[in-house]
């Protein structure tokens, strides 16, 4: 999978990826225009399907609220590479089928940067550097959630 990078800093909090005004809305349809709107407004209308969001430690920090991995999936990234994730954030964006994968070399990449992401061995290359980092992969598991669509499919899929 590649796609360009959408950079944030560290402590980036679920208040800054949806707005708790916006929680009367549920789905990743509703909740996507409003993606990062009071940190970064110009997202929900150029991010395109497969972009990557990239930031540095704790991301999604904040609220236990399962709404801002929802507005993620709606804005259709490819996935989130941090250097590190609140846990109850990266369990519930893994729960709805949204990739992540941990890195510390995020603070090489830069916005805008075209990087290509092999979520099996955890390689991440930027292409517009000409540089490869490693992230650590997720367990086949639990890239076998995130690649059903989340929990609920994945049951299903097993069930059947």
């Amino acid at each position: 999978m590649k796609g360009r990078v959408w950079k944030f800093g560290d402590d980036v909090d679920t208040d800054a990826v949806i707005p708790g005004r916006y929680l009367v809305m549920n789905t990743p349809e509703e909740l996507a225009p409003y993606t990062f709107i009071g940190v970064r407004p110009e997202f929900a209308e150029n991010v395109k399907e497969n972009d990557i969001v990239v930031a540095g430690n704790n991301f999604g920090c904040g609220s236990s609220r399962e709404h801002a991995p929802i507005a993620l999936k709606g804005t259709k990234v490819g996935c989130v590479i941090a250097k590190s994730f609140a846990r109850i954030f990266f369990r519930n964006a893994i729960n709805i089928g949204v990739a992540l994968l941990e890195c510390p070399d995020t603070d090489k990449i830069d916005d805008g940067d075209e990087i290509s992401v092999d979520f099996e061995s955890g390689t991440i290359e930027n292409l517009t550097k000409g540089e490869k980092y490693q992230a650590t992969p997720l367990p086949d598991f639990v890239r076998g959630i995130v690649d059903a669509g989340g929990l609920k499919e994945y049951t299903r899929k097993i069930i059947d």
